[in-house]
């Protein structure tokens, strides 16, 4: 017998703010924070302008210990980590410790620490100084590793890695190994702290990001005719994924249940979709499947949609597949022209987005998009400019990963 899994627990640290009130009323109301990047000298790049998390002070939220020893992925993934468990509520004295579980996902890892170190390496005499903690805050699953020591869950423990797609890989597998017994609680997302100047720099070498210096804040337009590439975020989104009558047993907070998840490969390109979107098809068709519920009965999808010439356009046309080129009462938006591309936490991130627009019965707004792409199929529902209010049941969140991964997962108001 498989078991339910309910979500009982949400936390978000990101550039919108420090805490879900925030991140969310910021999303709802489209309040996008872009800005010219001041983490480091980028007027010679390409692109100068990012979504940061602004003025971080780790020592605001972690000890001397846990800053000295992790990078900055590892610092945003803790702090969203204990707003889910704090927002939870479950008192880890009253289970066995092997019970909870952390899968917890990354696209980078550690990208600053190791750019410092080797910088310090290169600029020095030679004599290899290196810091003790390098290779544990570069280590992609020090995320999920420290999650678990500090809050002593002893039970599955690792972290999967899908590029952009990490974070749904990491809910699909929790979701999986709650189903199954193997967990009665998993703490789930995911994070990425990817702006830094080598990681910037090679996205600007790949030309797949906006160049809209002039004007930051409106750079991510999804859909958008003059769309020029994606705009980089960073932070984490955290999840508490739980067996469902776990849950009801303790009196939790059910915000609602997970009900599908899919992944395929497109098979095609190591950074483009394909084209036609034949993996997203079929993923959102098996996630769709899973969750016994019809393309008439799907109520939000969060895309993917990174305002990106090919992604959007093959993303939409994947969607169309699903609805068969009909109306229906699917309604479509792309949170990343508020948020970012959170990378390897956008997955989790999204996911938060949808489960609250299932406890609000809102969907959020695409912004900055001017004149929608004529290529992107008239069937499809698209909400720009201002939130829209209608009841929200069911909701979708897309993610695609460089290497052609497609994950997919869906939720339902419980």
């Amino acid at each position: 017998m498989l078991h339910r899994v309910v979500v009982t627990g949400l936390g978000a640290f990101t550039p919108l703010g420090p805490d879900i009130p925030t991140f969310w009323q910021n999303v709802v109301e489209g309040r996008s924070h872009v800005a010219p990047i001041t983490r480091f000298d980028a007027s010679l790049y390409r692109t100068r302008f990012a979504a940061e998390i602004a003025g971080f002070d780790p020592a605001q939220y972690l000890s001397r210990a846990d800053i000295k020893r992790t990078d900055r992925f590892t610092q945003y993934a803790l702090i969203a980590a204990e707003q889910a468990i704090h927002d939870a509520g479950f008192d880890l004295t009253t289970m066995d410790p092997f019970d909870v579980g952390v899968i917890w996902a990354s696209g980078q890892g550690g990208t600053e620490t190791l750019e410092e170190q080797t910088t310090e390496f290169a600029q020095g005499d030679g004599h290899p100084r290196f810091s003790p903690f390098l290779v544990p805050k570069v280590l992609v699953n020090l995320a999920s590793g420290m999650i678990s020591i500090r809050h002593g869950f002893m039970g599955i423990n690792y972290t999967p890695v899908s590029a952009c797609a990490s974070s749904n890989s990491a809910l699909m597998d929790a979701f999986n190994y709650i189903r199954l017994g193997k967990a009665k609680i998993i703490v789930s997302g995911g994070c990425d702290a990817a702006i830094t100047p080598s990681s910037f720099g090679g996205y600007c070498a790949m030309k797949a990001m906006s160049t809209r210096n002039d004007d930051p804040a409106t750079a991510s337009r999804p859909f958008d005719v003059e769309r020029d590439g994606f705009v980089m975020g960073e932070g984490a989104g955290a999840l508490i994924l739980e067996e469902y009558e776990h849950a009801k047993a303790r009196g939790a907070t059910i915000y609602g249940e997970m009900v599908g998840a899919a992944m395929t490969g497109d098979a095609y390109h190591i950074t483009a979709t394909h084209p036609e979107g034949i993996g997203a098809t079929r993923a959102m068709q098996l996630a769709l499947a899973e969750a016994r519920l019809n393309i008439e009965e799907l109520d939000y999808l969060n895309a993917h949609a990174t305002s990106t010439p090919v992604g959007d356009l093959s993303e939409m046309k994947a969607v169309a597949q699903l609805t068969g080129h009909r109306k229906t009462g699917l309604h479509i938006s792309a949170t990343k022209s508020i948020t970012g591309h959170l990378m390897g936490g956008a997955g989790a991130i999204e996911a938060i987005i949808g489960i609250l627009a299932m406890r609000d019965n809102v969907i959020p707004p695409t912004i900055n998009t001017t004149e929608r792409d004529p290529a992107i199929p008239e069937s499809l529902s698209i909400v720009f400019g201002d939130a829209l209010q209608k009841p929200v049941n069911t909701v979708m969140s897309n993610t695609f990963g460089f290497g052609g991964h497609n994950g997919i997962v869906v939720f339902r108001k419980i």
